[in-house]
């Protein structure tokens, strides 16, 4: 038998939000699933809520900004840090960071 053992990330930030992130060790891909986390309809050809995992949020951010992405604020949601913007094309992502205690 091979044991797999995935880091994970079980937030519940409020409002009947919770959100439990999977990833694989080694992997540089997660799975997200939970409830209340926003819209789940989209347009046609586009994707909404990607995410972005990024070790420093506020320097991907300002990374953005810098040519010339329309980048929200940074929330930080216990531990988790969010910020939001849109592409051209209609799809919505956020770059994310996972503060490890």
């Amino acid at each position: 038998m091979i044991e797999l053992v995935l880091t994970y990330h079980d937030v519940q930030p409020g409002n009947g939000m919770r959100i439990i992130q999977l990833t694989p060790p080694g992997s540089a891909c997660s799975i997200v699933f939970g409830t209340g986390m926003g819209d789940s309809s989209s347009n046609a050809g586009s994707i909404k809520n990607l995410h972005l995992v990024v070790d420093n949020i506020i320097e991907a951010r300002e990374n953005l900004i810098q040519r010339g992405v329309d980048v929200s604020d940074v929330d930080d949601m216990g531990g988790v840090q969010y910020a939001y913007f849109s592409d051209p094309d209609g799809n919505s992502w956020a770059l994310q960071q996972i503060s490890v205690h």
